[in-house]
C-alpha cells in the first residue's frame, strides 16, 4: 500500500507524490490522517527554504500540526483501537538527558520534532495521507471531536504552556499583542483561565474579527488613525496591563508592549523574532517580568481533553481548508495574514 505525501524539496518547491508506507512495528499505529495544520515554521520552510541556520538540506514532508484515526495498531498497543480518533504529538523528546530526567522535556537536548529540519536527516513530518506513528505519541480525542479541531490540539497545547509561563491569569488584566493563530488561541487560553480583560492588538480586520470570537474584550487596529489614542490610555500611570502575550515578534511592537505592561507586570514572549533592541530602561525601572515559553510538555493532553469536553471551542481560527492537491495554495494563503488565521489541508 502507499501513500500521497506534501514533500518540500526546497524553498517553493513542494510536490505531492506517492511513497510506500513505512511497516507497522509492535509498538506503533498506522494513522489515517485527515486534516493538517499550517504552522509558521512550515511558511519558513516554503517560503525560505528555513529560518536561521535551520535549512532544507534534504527532501522533507512537512506538518505537524495534524490528526486522523487509527487504522491499524501493532500486537504490543493496548490503549488505542482501531477507529479511534487521535491527535498526534509531533515532539519525540529523548528521556535520557538532564531535563527530560527532571521533567523539562520541551528543553531536550536530543528532541526530534516531526516534520523539522533540525536534524539531517530530517523528521518526516505528518501533511501525507497515511503515517506510522509510535503508540505512546497518540492522545485519544472524543467520538465527536471534528478532526479539523483535533489538529489544533498542537497550536493549543503550545499556548497552554506560555500560560502557565504567565501565571495566574484570573481576573488579570491581558494584552494579546499579534492576533494571528497564536494570539487568537491565546485569547481562548485566556478566558479559560478566567481573565478580568482581554484586548488585543493586530494590523489587520480579519484577525481581531476572530480574536473577538475567540471572546476578546477588544480588538486595536494598528492601522486605523484613533490607535494612538486608544493605546495612551494604557500608558498613562505607567501601564494598564498584568500580562502581555507578546505574540507578533516584530522589533517595533516588542519594545511597545513594555509602555503597555504596568509596573512589575509580566510579558510572556511567544512569538520567535531575530534580532532586537531591549529596552532595557523600562524593563529595569517598571521591574518588568519578560519570559520565554517554549513548546509544550504535558499541556499536549490537556489540549485534547479541553477540546473533547468542548472548554475551548477553536473552529473561529480556521478560516480556510484546501485539498491536497491544492497544497501550494493553501501555503501561500497562509503567508497572506488580511484574509487568513488558521489554513488546514484536508488530507
Amino acid at each position: 500500500m502507499g501513500t500521497r505525501v506534501c514533500r518540500l524539496y526546497g524553498k517553493k518547491d513542494l510536490r505531492v507524490e506517492t511513497e510506500p508506507i513505512t511497516p507497522l512495528g509492535p509498538d506503533e499505529v498506522m494513522i489515517r490522517v485527515k486534516r493538517g495544520g499550517i504552522c509558521g515554521s512550515d511558511l519558513h520552510y516554503y517560503q525560505d527554504g528555513g529560518f536561521g541556520p535551520v535549512r532544507v538540506k534534504e527532501p522533507i514532508i512537512i506538518g505537524h500540526e495534524f490528526a486522523g484515526y487509527v487504522e491499524a495498531r501493532g500486537r504490543k498497543v493496548y490503549h488505542l483501537n482501531v477507529g479511534d480518533r487521535v491527535g498526534v504529538n509531533p515532539s519525540r523528546p529523548c528521556g535520557e538527558c538532564i531535563y527530560c530526567l527532571e521533567g523539562t522535556f520541551q528543553q531536550c537536548l536530543d528532541m526530534h520534532f516531526l516534520g523539522s529540519a533540525f536534524f539531517v536527516p530530517h523528521e518526516q513530518g505528518g501533511f501525507r495521507e497515511r503515517m506510522t506513528v509510535k503508540a505512546e505519541q497518540c492522545c485519544k480525542g472524543s467520538d465527536s471531536l471534528d478532526f479539523s479541531e483535533l489538529a489544533c490540539a498542537e497550536p493549543l497545547a503550545v499556548r497552554l504552556h506560555a500560560a502557565r509561563q504567565g501565571g495566574d491569569l484570573q481576573n488579570k488584566r491581558i494584552l494579546v499583542n499579534g492576533a494571528g493563530p497564536i494570539g487568537a488561541l491565546c485569547v481562548a487560553v485566556a478566558r479559560y483561565h478566567g481573565a478580568k480583560e482581554i484586548v488585543v492588538i493586530d494590523l489587520f480586520d480579519k484577525t481581531l474579527d476572530v480574536a473577538m470570537q475567540m471572546r476578546a474584550d477588544r480588538g486595536v487596529n494598528l492601522n486605523v488613525a484613533s490607535y494612538r489614542s486608544v493605546l495612551a490610555k494604557y500608558q498613562e500611570k505607567k501601564g494598564y496591563f498584568d500580562l502581555v502575550f507578546e505574540c507578533s515578534a516584530a522589533p517595533t511592537a516588542i519594545e511597545n508592549v513594555f509602555n503597555l505592561v504596568w509596573p512589575r507586570g509580566r510579558i510572556v514572549q511567544v512569538g520567535v523574532t531575530g534580532e532586537l533592541n531591549i529596552p532595557l530602561n523600562v524593563l529595569v525601572s517598571k521591574e518588568v517580568e519578560w519570559v520565554g515559553s517554549q513548546r509544550f510538555n504535558e499541556e499536549y493532553e490537556m489540549a485534547i481533553e479541553l477540546l473533547s469536553l468542548g472548554s475551548i471551542d477553536v473552529k473561529p481560527i480556521i478560516t480556510d481548508v484546501f485539498q491536497m492537491d491544492a497544497a501550494h495554495e493553501a501555503l501561500d494563503r497562509a503567508t497572506d495574514r488580511s484574509p487568513a488565521v488558521k489554513v488546514q489541508i484536508l488530507l
